[in-house]
C-alpha cells in the first residue's frame, strides 16, 4: 500500500518545531528578559543530560549567559 504513514516522525518535528517557535515569540513579546532566563534553563537542562557535552557546542556568548561557561572571571 502506498499513502502518508500517519506517524511521519518528520512531520512531527517539523510541527513541534513551529509549535515551540510559536510560543517563544509569544513570550517574547511579553518579555524578553524572561525568555533570556528560560532558554538559559533549557540550555542548562540539555547539558546536563548530555553529560556536560552540549557546552562544547555552544558560542562563548550563549554559555556564560546560560551560565555554562566552566571558566569563571578572576
Amino acid at each position: 500500500m502506498t499513502g502518508a504513514d500517519p506517524a511521519d516522525p518528520v512531520a512531527a518535528t517539523d510541527d513541534d518545531a513551529a509549535e515551540l517557535i510559536a510560543q517563544l515569540r509569544a513570550l517574547a513579546g511579553a518579555d524578553p528578559v524572561e525568555v533570556r532566563q528560560v532558554v538559559a534553563e533549557v540550555l542548562a537542562a540539555l547539558d546536563r543530560a548530555a553529560g556536560g557535552a552540549l557546552r562544547e557546542h555552544l558560542p562563548e556568548t550563549i554559555r556564560v549567559d546560560a551560565g555554562l561557561d566552566a571558566s569563571s572571571p578572576a
